[in-house]
């Protein structure tokens, strides 16, 4: 079902010691260690395609193309495959996307298992990701359900949810600064597509500018995220005791 028609912007690392570096940010900003990036998905809206029936149409009851990003702890892309049908889930997208392909076949050369910090508990470096997302060796996602206050369940969430948040907030400046986002594009899928790759390519290029920090701050985007060797199943109980030193309340 999956057709082949999008784009990638690729600027993932190209060595361990680079994604160790946004392993340190990601565990200095956003107190979640051993984080390579957060995953997620966004529809951007089009008027409906020409003789495209419903394969553009999303479970948002709109016609949409697919960005689906990988992003680091500073709000910048390393990754995004953009143009597929909104009609394909967020799940199914990424796991045709060549970042998935090349993660499962061990190509992106992401750095080695290593101890948590202040534990004895080795594990891998992980990218985290919301439900939709398969839980696999390098992809952690929340316990599902709701816990209690003072769980370690929930604990875990609230962390994972505060880096993951990441990207979600990414996608808020990208639309805070190209206007583009606000309204369906009046485009058809393959020109929309690389109106969002332009677009990825000024944010990264932007987003080393001081005065484009400055301008996203003050529209309040990235002040809302400021607030707040082992098994698949043991991998987020491993992360409790790191997270239970500076615990919030919730």
């Amino acid at each position: 079902d999956y057709i082949d028609r999008d784009i990638v912007y690729k600027q993932t690392p190209t060595s361990r010691e680079e994604w160790l570096k946004i392993s340190e940010d990601y565990y200095n900003l956003w107190n979640f260690p051993h984080c390579l990036g957060a995953i997620d998905g966004k529809h951007i809206a089009l008027q409906a395609p020409i003789n495209s029936g419903s394969d553009y149409f999303n479970y948002k009851s709109h016609f949409s193309i697919v960005l689906m990003a990988v992003v680091d702890a500073n709000y910048k892309f390393i990754y995004a495959d953009v143009g597929c049908q909104g009609r394909i889930s967020d799940g199914g997208v990424f796991k045709n996307t060549s970042f998935y392909l090349d993660m499962e076949s061990n190509s992106l050369n992401l750095p080695e298992e290593a101890p948590l910090p202040t534990t004895n508990s080795v594990a891998p470096y992980v990218f985290v990701a919301d439900d939709a997302f398969p839980l696999v060796k390098n992809i952690m996602k929340p316990y599902t359900g709701s816990w209690e206050k003072g769980t370690k369940e929930r604990a875990f969430n609230y962390r994972l949810s505060r880096a993951r948040r990441i990207v979600e907030n990414a996608f808020g400046i990208l639309s805070s600064v190209f206007r583009v986002f606000r309204k369906p594009m009046l485009l058809n899928p393959d020109k929309a597509t690389l109106v969002v790759l332009a677009c990825l390519y000024l944010h990264n290029f932007l987003r080393n500018r001081k005065n484009y920090n400055n301008f996203t701050e003050k529209s309040g985007v990235e002040k809302k995220v400021r607030k707040g060797t082992i098994t698949k199943k043991d991998r987020r109980l491993a992360l409790f005791d790191v997270f239970l030193e500076k615990q919030p309340k919730m």
